[in-house]
């Protein structure tokens, strides 16, 4: 699980491992967090990368999220989701 990418980070050329991670979001002052997350993540400057079209799959999964927090106006606060 935490093995190394064979390739570099691309922001300052860190050693990249794969980890879970969290990420929190932020729009219109409600906030929605993914936690369990698969990512390649360097461990000198942190940049965050992800399988081909697992950005994609956590920009969806955070839409929705965003969409039921949305709803009505119903809720304040932080919305999460475990992955």
């Amino acid at each position: 699980m935490n093995k190394p990418l064979k390739s570099k980070c691309s922001e300052c050329g860190g050693q990249v491992r794969r980890k879970n991670i969290a990420q929190e979001f932020e729009k219109e002052g409600t906030k929605v967090k993914l936690s369990g997350l698969q990512a390649w993540v360097c461990n000198r400057c942190g940049e965050v990368y992800f399988e081909p079209g697992g950005a994609q799959q956590v920009v969806e999964a955070v839409n929705s999220l965003f969409r039921l927090a949305f709803a009505g106006r119903q809720h304040k606060g932080t919305v999460s989701a475990q992955l």
